[in-house]
């Protein structure tokens, strides 16, 4: 069974900085793309980060020299490194699996498994 879990969301002000941690059961991070997603309220779903089987990255404009996305493959753990945070990127953020290559950031229909999700919340 496939289970996602992810942590570390929180409040911070405009400028701070969180790290996201998804806890993967069920699953070999190294068969799987991995990705990073958020969806404010009124607004659809949108791909923040993904990395492939080869550790190939992508990031959606809007996060692009502030986010980081890692993971241990020892632990099972993928991370999102959050630096600079704004107002705008308040959001639930969600991990999720997709066997197989990555796709081009979208809504992340592809993908197969989600977490739970995580709340961040930027004060301006």
């Amino acid at each position: 069974q496939v289970q996602l879990v992810e942590s570390g969301g929180g409040s911070v002000q405009a400028g701070g900085s969180l790290r996201l941690s998804c806890a993967a059961s069920g699953i070999t991070y190294r068969r799987y793309c991995m990705g990073w997603f958020r969806q404010a309220p009124g607004k659809e779903r949108e791909g923040v980060a993904s990395m492939d089987q080869f550790a190939f990255t992508r990031f959606a404009d809007s996060v692009k020299g502030r986010f980081t996305i890692s993971q241990d493959n020892a632990k099972n753990t993928l991370y999102l490194q959050m630096n600079s945070l704004k107002p705008e990127d308040t959001a639930m953020y969600y991990c999720a699996a997709d066997l197989g290559y990555c796709p081009l950031l979208g809504p992340g229909d592809e993908f197969d498994y989600w977490g739970q999700g995580t709340q961040v919340t930027v004060s301006s």
